[in-house]
């Protein structure tokens, strides 16, 4: 049977295989604007499919876009939700709802990962930090603008002010290296504090895993962090198995 998971983030769509022993094969990531996915991406997926599993955190306009060429091409389709405890995780939210299914699933990959407290840090549209104890308990988490949202809205306040470029500097000497300095520091400021925190509230540092198309940027600053890519599709691999 062929399965495949699609993680529909707010700017990017991951997609891959399941393979015979439950893993992810070759993925595909491309990028959509909110309203339309990147031209070419349907071909990158075989003409029929049994089962589509899916998780998106993105607008009504995207998911309906993604749902619609998918029912002309699968079997049956299946859309992940945050729950209250699944997979050996139990969710902090008084209303589990309210977590998004991109975060639930990433914790749920890194409790399968190992059975150890983690920090998982997601750097996409938004920055989001979860901690999740050695118990599988989800302790919460927090969110924030990413860099590339922090220099987005500042371009559009000051067009002057470039959207992109710059290099990482403590103190920089050029305004584009200043912004990329002040905006991937605050991201770096919030992982260190929240590690810090974390590491008093386990009683050891927990491991770090980052994921995330802003993750490269931050990894060279975060050498104890484990670059986990996959983490959603890992976790949407595994609710599907479930």
């Amino acid at each position: 049977m062929s399965t495949w998971l699609f993680d529909l983030g707010n700017s990017r769509l991951k997609f891959a295989p399941l393979d015979a022993a439950g893993g992810i094969g070759e993925g595909v990531a491309v990028n959509h604007d909110g309203a339309h996915i990147a031209p070419g991406w349907l071909d990158r997926l075989p003409a029929r499919l049994d089962v589509a599993c899916v998780a998106t955190v993105a607008s009504v306009a995207v998911t309906t876009q993604l749902l619609d060429a998918l029912v002309g091409r699968c079997g049956r389709i299946s859309l992940a939700r945050t729950q209250p405890e699944l997979a050996g995780v139990r969710i902090a939210y008084a209303d589990a709802q309210r977590l998004g299914v991109d975060r639930f699933l990433a914790l749920i990959a890194a409790r399968a990962r190992a059975e150890r407290a983690a920090l998982v840090v997601g750097v996409g549209t938004a920055m989001t930090i979860d901690l999740l104890d050695g118990d599988g308990l989800h302790r919460g988490g927090r969110i924030a603008p990413s860099p590339g949202l922090m220099r987005a809205a500042l371009h559009a306040r000051s067009a002057v002010l470039p959207l992109e470029g710059g290099r990482y500097a403590e103190f920089a000497t050029d305004t584009t290296d200043a912004l990329a300095s002040g905006c991937d520091g605050a991201a770096l400021a919030l992982v260190a504090h929240s590690m810090d925190f974390a590491s008093t509230l386990m009683g050891s540092a927990p491991a770090l895993l980052v994921h995330g198309g802003g993750a490269p940027a931050l990894l060279p600053r975060l050498p104890a962090a484990v670059h986990a890519p996959t983490l959603v599709l890992e976790g949407l691999a595994r609710w599907a198995r479930l």
